[in-house]
C-alpha cells in the first residue's frame, strides 16, 4: 500500500499542479521508483491510496505502455494499438483507491481495508525512497510477532558543518547523517492492525499520531534499522539533489537492473 494523496505544496517549482507522487526523478515519478524497489524484491500487488489529483496518477499508469513504446494506431473500428517494443513492461497489479482529498494518512489506510486480502501488508509513503532491504524488514517483522514494524533511518542533515580553530574556519564537512533514527516510512503491519487501531470514519486520523502511539504503548511495534541510503523528497532542494544523483549515476536507491 502506498499513500499517494499528498499535494506537494513545498515542491511547487518542480510539481506545479501535479500530485506529489508524480514529481519526477530522472523523468520517472518518485512513485514509480518506490514501486520498482518493491517489485525488485518480488512485491507486485499494489494499492494506491489516492487523494489530490488522483486522476493524474491513474492516467499515468493507463498511458504508461503507450508512453514508453513504439506502436501503430489504426484509426478504424476499435482503434487497437499494435506495440512494436516492450519497454517498461512491469508485472504489476495496481488497485487505484480514491480515499478523499484531505483525508489523513490513518484514515486513508482504513478506507482501503477491503483490498487487504492477505494476513499482512507493506505500507509506505509516496515521497520517500531508500535502498531498504525489504525482505529483511519483513523477516524482522515476522520474527517479532508484533502487529507493526517501522523502518528507522538516518536522514542526512540539511547543512554541512564548519570546523573551527579559534576564530579560523579550517574545514567544511559535507552534510552528515543524523546519529538517531527517524521513521523512514517503510512499514509492515498485520491485517489486525487496521481493524483494531484505525477508524475509517475519522477523516483526520493521522497514522503517525494516535494509532502508532497506541501500538507502541501496547508493545506491538518494533523497528527495522536501516543504515543505508534513505531520503524524503519534501522540498525543491530535495528534488534537485535526487535528480542530480540520478543524472550522475549515484542513485543509491536503485537496487533493480535496467
Amino acid at each position: 500500500m502506498i499513500l499517494c494523496g499528498g499535494m506537494g505544496t513545498r515542491l511547487r517549482e518542480a510539481s506545479e499542479r501535479l500530485p506529489k507522487p508524480l514529481v519526477d526523478i530522472g523523468g520517472r515519478p518518485i512513485l514509480w521508483h518506490i514501486m520498482k524497489t518493491y517489485s525488485h524484491y518480488g512485491f507486485r500487488r499494489f494499492v494506491l491510496c489516492l487523494g489530490y489529483k488522483g486522476d493524474l496518477i491513474k492516467q499515468y499508469f493507463i498511458d504508461h505502455r503507450s508512453r514508453m513504446n513504439d506502436f501503430t494506431l489504426r484509426l478504424g473500428a476499435d482503434h487497437p494499438l499494435e506495440y512494436h517494443t516492450a519497454l517498461g513492461d512491469e508485472d504489476w497489479e495496481i488497485t487505484f483507491a480514491e480515499t478523499g482529498l484531505t483525508t489523513a494518512t490513518g484514515a486513508r489506510v482504513a478506507r482501503v481495508a477491503q483490498y487487504l486480502d492477505a494476513p499482512r501488508f507493506a505500507l509506505t509513503y509516496g515521497d520517500g525512497i531508500g535502498a531498504v532491504d525489504i525482505p529483511a524488514a519483513l523477516q524482522t517483522h515476522l520474527a517479532s510477532g508484533k502487529l507493526g514494524t517501522l523502518t528507522g533511518v538516518h536522514p542526512a542533515g540539511r547543512y554541512g558543518e564548519m570546523v573551527l580553530q579559534g576564530e579560523d574556519v579550517t574545514q567544511f564537512n559535507e552534510k552528515q547523517s543524523q546519529t538517531g533514527y527517524v521513521n523512514g516510512g517503510f512499514f509492515f503491519f498485520e491485517r489486525a492492525f487496521v481493524d483494531r487501531y484505525l477508524d475509517p470514519s475519522a477523516t483526520d486520523q493521522m497514522l503517525e499520531h494516535a494509532p502508532l502511539q497506541r501500538l507502541a504503548r501496547d508493545g506491538q511495534l518494533t523497528v527495522f534499522r536501516h543504515e543505508g541510503f534513505w531520503m524524503g523528497m519534501d522540498t525543491y532542494r530535495d528534488w534537485k539533489e535526487l535528480n542530480g544523483m540520478w543524472d550522475d549515476g549515484r542513485a543509491e536507491w536503485k537496487v533493480w537492473e535496467d
